[in-house]
């Protein structure tokens, strides 16, 4: 009954559901529709039908949902409650003149869209590299001697690494790995220097290149490969050159350091007998002591659990809960949906086993490696009770032999040297 695995806790449910993307972005204006891809006609036709220009264009997070947000607050009012005037030809005549208009985020409601466009993008793709961290169903094949690799991503990128001095990164700072992967097979597929760029004209000149001028390498100027790391999603509106070339020395000037723009991620701790989450520890206990008649706290208290012993009856109940089988009968059933009904109906939820049973050391592990409920466990403040403390041993010093302890003294023989010296003098 060894778990031979890491063990995960299911991924949260209950948060914000992502809005799918269409591949269609509406034009602010009218009907037209552009493919995603097709971002630059749509800003075409936007400058030239509407004369509305967006100014940074690059440093819009999410441009579907940019252009939509605005869709709609133009429908709501007027456009030069919000646009900048920008009047060309102004001293030709009146009917040669036009009129456009400059959004930017010099507006404080745009600055303030593409900061939160910004922030959920961050959200989704630390989201997605935590994913692709964990993931042990990775299979692909490598680009240079076409040995197959499964498990994690990590495997084959510092194979690729070690034996064909091909280093794209480490593994935790790259994002969307498979997508990666591809667009460099595509480019040797085509025949085509990784480094350079230049077009060979069969697959061993191409080789023979890259191994001679040492371009088994990206290049780090091509914006292409920007979005497969992780830097470049971290400060708005910076790539990852001015993210490295910032002198650190500049921060040292600012001492106050501002937390305004912290955000907590949610707990979204799950419940120790079915998959119900909470985003506090508050609202799980409730859940768990209404649903399944596990008063956590109360046990905490009755008991007198400190950290260490919560960490530890949190991974035994995870782990016999995991086998299906109850941790007071130690009766096994074939779903976890019977056992927690057996657990409930018997009322063995309620009553821990003896402590000799669940206080081991091996329940020091988690039992599940993404399990958030560890990270919130705290020590009561009223566990040290009055009878507690009185349990501390307290050993009395010994005067029996007070006349005897003071001749032998070390004490005697400095005090004796001391007043010799003084004599002298």
């Amino acid at each position: 009954e060894c778990i031979l695995e890491p063990l995960s806790l299911p991924e949260s449910p209950g948060g914000v559901a992502a809005v799918e993307s269409s591949p269609y972005v509406p034009c602010i204006f009218c009907k037209e529709c552009y493919l995603l891809a097709e971002q630059n006609q749509l800003l075409k036709h936007m400058i030239i039908e509407h004369k509305l220009v967006i100014a940074d264009v690059k440093l819009v997070a999410d441009f579907r949902r940019y252009i939509l947000y605005w869709k709609k607050r133009f429908a709501e009012q007027p456009i030069t409650d919000f646009c900048s005037v920008i009047r060309t030809n102004s001293e030709a005549p009146l009917e040669e003149q036009d009129n456009y208009f400059l959004l930017c985020d010099v507006l404080p409601e745009d600055r303030l869209l593409r900061e939160q466009l910004q922030q959920k993008r961050l959200r989704e793709i630390l989201e997605q590299q935590q994913r692709e961290r964990y993931d042990i169903s990775f299979h692909s094949t490598c680009m240079f001697c076409d040995q197959e690799f499964t498990g994690n991503r990590s495997v084959l990128l510092n194979h690729m690494a070690r034996e064909h001095a091909f280093n794209i990164g480490l593994p935790d700072n790259i994002v969307n790995c498979y997508e990666f992967l591809a667009v460099l097979q595509e480019k040797l597929d085509n025949l085509q220097c990784l480094y350079c760029e230049k077009v060979f004209r069969d697959k061993n000149t191409l080789k023979d290149h890259m191994r001679k001028k040492q371009h088994r390498r990206i290049n780090a100027k091509n914006k292409e490969y920007d979005k497969f790391y992780i830097i470049n999603y971290l400060e708005f509106g910076k790539s990852w050159e001015e993210v490295q070339s910032e002198d650190d020395r500049e921060l040292l000037d600012n001492l106050e350091e501002d937390w305004s723009d912290w955000e907590e991620h949610p707990v979204c701790a799950v419940c120790l007998f079915c998959e119900q989450q909470a985003d506090t520890t508050e609202k799980l206990y409730l859940h768990m002591q209404k649903s399944h008649g596990f008063d956590f706290p109360k046990i905490k208290s009755e008991h007198g659990l400190n950290f260490y012993q919560q960490v530890k009856l949190v991974n035994f109940i995870r782990r016999e809960i995991h086998h299906c089988r109850c941790y007071n009968c130690q009766e096994k059933f074939q779903s976890k949906g019977g056992l927690i009904s057996h657990m409930e109906e018997t009322e063995h939820i309620t009553f821990l086993p003896a402590r000799s049973t669940w206080d081991q050391p091996q329940y020091y592990f988690p039992t599940y490696e993404n399990d958030t409920l560890l990270c919130t466990l705290s020590d009561s403040e009223d566990l040290i009770t009055e009878d507690q403390s009185e349990d501390i041993p307290v050993v009395s010093e010994d005067i029996s032999n007070l006349k005897a302890l003071k001749q032998s003294s070390v004490l005697n023989q400095l005090l004796y040297e001391e007043n010799k010296s003084q004599e002298r003098f």
